[in-house]
């Protein structure tokens, strides 16, 4: 008489759980070394400070043209590179900013790429005080490491570098949030140059 051997029966719906198990098992890990280099891109970008402000003059929506040289002639600058239009928080922020710039004798240049004609209609909306700079083709956001960050590839996002009267870039920052309280940038202003 020959013995048989008894082969366990396998219940289908286990089978599946095991099988998505394993599928989920092997997808999380490539997920999850993607975002760890993403993080560590992002942080680069947080940390990367160039050493010398790259020299650059655009137009503003007045027409007028603005050289870095001539804000550093007046002391230390703030740059101010922004989404632009359909981003009320960018505009919302120049405002936002003029209280703590006249206090600390800083001027602000804000840079756009969006047409100097739909910017001025939206400085007039949120009462902007100084013309906003046009950068066509975003030329000096891009000298300045300020596009492709927070997935805007053709523009900038929500980005500031400080820039002293000697043309160096003493801070950079960027923000995913498209409004940053006047006092939270300032203290991250103070504890990156102290």
């Amino acid at each position: 008489m020959s013995r048989r051997t008894k082969v366990p029966s396998f219940d289908k719906a286990n089978e599946r759980r095991r099988v998505a198990l394993g599928w989920a098992a092997f997808l999380t890990i490539p997920a999850a070394l993607t975002a760890l280099v993403v993080v560590a891109l992002v942080s680069e970008q947080e940390q990367r400070v160039l050493p010398v402000a790259p020299a650059f003059t655009l137009t503003n929506t007045d027409g007028e043209r603005v050289s870095l040289e001539d804000a550093l002639a007046d002391g230390d600058t703030l740059l101010y590179f922004s989404m632009g239009l359909g981003c009320d928080g960018c505009f919302a922020q120049i405002p936002e900013l003029d209280a703590l710039l006249e206090e600390r004798g800083l001027t602000m240049l804000s840079i756009m790429v969006d047409p100097p004609d739909l910017v001025a209609n939206e400085e007039a909306r949120f009462g902007v005080r100084d013309a906003i700079l046009i950068d066509p083709g975003a030329a000096v956001s891009s000298l300045y490491g300020m596009i492709g960050i927070y997935g805007h590839g053709d523009r900038p996002s929500h980005s500031f570098a400080l820039v002293t009267q000697d043309g160096e870039v003493a801070w950079v920052r960027h923000y995913a949030e498209m409004f940053v309280p006047a006092g939270a940038l300032a203290a991250e202003m103070d504890a990156a140059t102290a």
